[in-house]
């Protein structure tokens, strides 16, 4: 099978990739600003709002395989388009929302308009614009273009609830998703592979990657991704500010323009962000020259330590921004290497499809991390066994990437490797 992909690493469809992406990836960061605001307007509990955001991750999640293969049967354009209608209504419609059940309904198209933007169409795309060459990189860069979005987002969000109420908020984000679609104008063609009279079919190909337990691994693996993440955005905002107005409620860093914790929240969010842009970068260049699996081993190992040193140590404003620059190095950095080892082992034509399937299991660990913070918080008043339950799948994830087989599938089975 033969590819017209693109020699020079940036070109017009990576780029326009990544203006989808970030904006995609923006609003999305910014619903942990909304935690606060939202459950004081209406009185509810923090589970409540937790639940909506919980579900919107599901699915997330549950979308990304239907929008890859949307994408791959009428199209990527159609599918982008159709997820950031989707995006924009979810938003409208939640701005007028006043009860729990009204937003975790609505979230539903939220969740489903970012799998249309997201990684699972978004990096397949990708994937196949770019030279075998590039491809590990220019993955990274697209996803860092996620993280990008995420220094935007939380502040921006939380500069508007300072002037609006967060419904009006709600309608801009609308607003700034439905323009990303111009992006799309400068994408030009986007290349499609060529089929071979005896390759396989999306159906066969699936049932291949189920049956293999290197894909059960992959698939297990990217929970505690989703798990982190998820609640991390969700909570981190509302957890910062409650902890650091309690225990320093002087001692916030002027010096760099944050005065209130509310403030300090957003800009942790942000600074994760920031901070995964060169992860996330150099972890898509390493994954060219070492082994993928080993090098999520690594990363995921590491966030298991850092979230534990800074559950173990009192939290102050600096302790926040050193870890929120710590996670941020590790954040995303798994996507690079995640979706490229699917690649590797899997083949091309199908990555959308078969990496929206790991990705499945990286929204349920996201599910569980938001819902569980909220619901934790409400019973206890605190968010510690939520952390200690994310320390234990990130270590478990460490060690069930251990003995993956990084062969490619089609050459285990004595076939050309599929491209």
């Amino acid at each position: 099978m033969e590819y017209k992909r693109h020699d020079k690493l940036l070109n017009p469809i990576l780029i326009s990739c990544c203006v989808i992406i970030l904006t995609s990836f923006a609003v999305r960061a910014s619903f942990g600003v909304f935690q606060l605001p939202i459950a004081t307007e209406f009185n509810w509990p923090r589970a409540e709002f937790s639940f909506a955001i919980a579900i919107q991750n599901l699915f997330w999640g549950i979308g990304q395989p239907i929008f890859s293969a949307i994408a791959e049967k009428f199209g990527d354009k159609k599918a982008i388009t159709l997820g950031a209608l989707s995006y924009a209504a979810g938003l409208i419609l939640s701005s007028y929302a006043i009860t729990p059940e009204q937003h975790q309904w609505f979230e539903i198209l939220v969740g489903m308009g970012i799998a249309g933007m997201g990684f699972g169409v978004i990096l397949a795309v990708v994937g196949r614009a770019t030279s075998d060459k590039n491809r590990s990189l220019a993955l990274g860069i697209a996803t860092a273009a996620g993280s990008a979005g995420q220094i935007i987002g939380p502040p921006l969000a939380e500069i508007l609830l300072q002037h609006l109420a967060w419904q009006s908020v709600f309608f801009i984000f609308a607003y700034i998703i439905l323009a990303s679609l111009i992006s799309l104008f400068f994408m030009g063609d986007i290349p499609k592979p060529t089929t071979a009279k005896n390759e396989d079919g999306l159906a066969k190909v699936v049932k291949q990657a189920i049956k293999d337990p290197t894909f059960a691994m992959i698939f297990i693996g990217f929970f505690s991704c989703g798990y982190q993440l998820a609640f991390i955005t969700a909570h981190f905002p509302a957890y910062v500010t409650e902890i650091c107005a309690a225990i320093s409620p002087g001692s916030l860093i002027s010096s760099i323009g944050i005065t209130t914790t509310s403030a300090l929240g957003a800009a942790s969010i942000a600074l994760i962000g920031l901070a995964n842009i060169g992860g996330t970068i150099l972890a898509g260049w390493l994954g060219s020259l070492y082994s993928r699996k080993l090098l999520l081993v690594a990363i995921y190992l590491a966030r298991t330590i850092v979230a534990m040193i800074f559950i173990l140590l009192p939290m102050t404003p600096w302790s926040v921004i050193i870890f929120s620059i710590a996670m941020g190095a590790l954040w995303l950095a798994t996507v690079p290497l995640t979706s490229g080892l699917v690649a590797q082992i899997y083949g091309l034509k199908y990555m959308g499809t078969l990496y929206g399937l790991v990705f499945f299991s990286h929204q349920l660990g996201g599910f569980l991390g938001v819902w569980l913070g909220g619901r934790m918080y409400d019973l206890h008043g605190d968010y510690t066994a939520v952390w200690w339950i994310g320390i234990g799948v990130g270590l478990l994830s460490a060690i069930i990437h251990i003995p993956i087989n990084e062969r490619p599938i089609a050459e285990r089975r004595g076939l050309a490797p599929a491209e």
